[in-house]
């Protein structure tokens, strides 16, 4: 079930909703149901994958101190 975030084009305010098809949210602030989808940044793909923070070092991670980081991938 998609979450979506819109922003309210009658008083301004931003809130998430949950929609299904061609739903129209209603502003939770006013009632308006005249609301703007906004791009999520949550959806958004950068285009490489995520590769923990460290030092170079195999001995252990440097976000958690795990021995291997062979199950973090």
């Amino acid at each position: 079930m998609p979450i979506f975030e819109f922003a309210c084009l009658k008083c301004g305010t931003e809130f998430e909703c949950l929609v299904f098809k061609d739903e129209k949210p209603e502003c939770p602030n006013c009632g308006s149901s005249d609301a703007e989808k906004r791009m999520s940044t949550f959806g958004i793909s950068i285009g490489y994958k995520f590769r923990p923070a460290s030092t170079g070092s195999k001995s252990s991670c440097s976000s958690c101190g795990a021995s291997s980081c062979a199950g973090c991938s």
